[in-house]
């Protein structure tokens, strides 16, 4: 048996459940994420611990990336019976406008111990580049 040893931590659960941010399935959580560049590669990484693969959904629509996941309750034989309950269950998402600077075509994800990671290149016509002038003529020449 397991006894509860924040007496404040059941009004918190009740405060989150009552503004929506417990993770109802009726409006979708926010899940945290990290964001940072890597080189040439613009990394996120969400957190989703106890989501399944499967419930994981990630879409891109011109430069809006959205990423849905669903955490759904552990099967339960009848017999069980739940004690304590505070991981949140739902729907969570993410939307995030991705600069155009970015290459959508080529973005890889990967699912590792809870944690979404998605890797999205820097497209080639961002990265920068030297222009070289030309000999007596003075035209410019782009080179890439």
């Amino acid at each position: 048996m397991l006894m509860r040893t924040d007496p404040f931590r059941e009004m918190d659960r009740i405060v989150q459940q009552l503004s929506g941010t417990s993770g109802t399935w009726s409006k979708p959580s926010v899940m945290p994420m990290d964001a940072y560049r890597e080189g040439d590669t613009y990394v996120i990484a969400f957190d989703l611990p106890g989501v399944a693969t499967e419930a994981i959904d990630i879409d891109v629509e011109r430069n809006m990336l959205t990423v849905k996941a669903e955490r759904r309750p552990a099967a339960k034989a009848d017999s069980v019976k739940v004690e304590l309950s505070e991981r949140p269950l739902g729907v969570f998402s993410r939307q995030i406008v991705l600069a155009d600077t970015l290459d959508t075509d080529r973005i890889e994800a990967d699912y590792d111990a809870g944690v979404l990671t998605l890797r999205i290149p820097i497209a080639e016509r961002a990265k920068p580049r030297k222009i070289s002038i030309s000999g007596q003529s003075g035209r410019k020449q782009l080179s890439g």
